[in-house]
């Protein structure tokens, strides 16, 4: 995979949070494919599918969903049928100013219009996986 395709990737999902964080929910289709599999029941959420399905749940959530979202430490990983595995890590302020961290375990495919994220899992990142006696 090349530097751009590098570099795309990142881009769209550095753009799901100003998306979201926005409010632009007529802007989905720039982060996911039609199709796009949105699973999010790790976290007691539903699974999602396709763009009509995510947008009406963001505007639903409103002020109880996060207000901002931050993503870090992309990783590309293998490439599958028609597109790439990448995970990442991220991070959400909620409107009572907390923050809750996930772990994206996304597919993003090439579209015509550019790459977007085809299945969307989403998982908390553990506390028990982190050790509380480091040296």
């Amino acid at each position: 995979m090349d530097i751009e395709d590098r570099w795309a990737i990142a881009e769209t999902l550095s753009r799901v949070g100003h998306v979201f964080d926005d409010g632009r929910f007529d802007e989905i289709d720039t982060v996911f494919t039609a199709d796009v599999v949105y699973d999010m029941s790790a976290v007691g959420m539903p699974v999602l599918t396709g763009i009509s399905a995510a947008r009406e749940l963001a505007e639903t959530m409103g002020p109880r969903g996060p207000i901002a979202h931050f993503v870090s430490n992309l990783v590309i990983t293998d490439p599958v049928d028609d597109g790439v595995v990448v995970d990442s890590k991220g991070l959400m302020l909620m409107a009572d100013q907390t923050l809750t961290a996930v772990v994206h375990h996304d597919v993003l495919r090439r579209e015509p219009t550019g790459w977007r994220i085809a299945r969307r899992r989403i998982v908390p990142q553990r506390v028990d996986a982190v050790s509380s006696d480091r040296t």
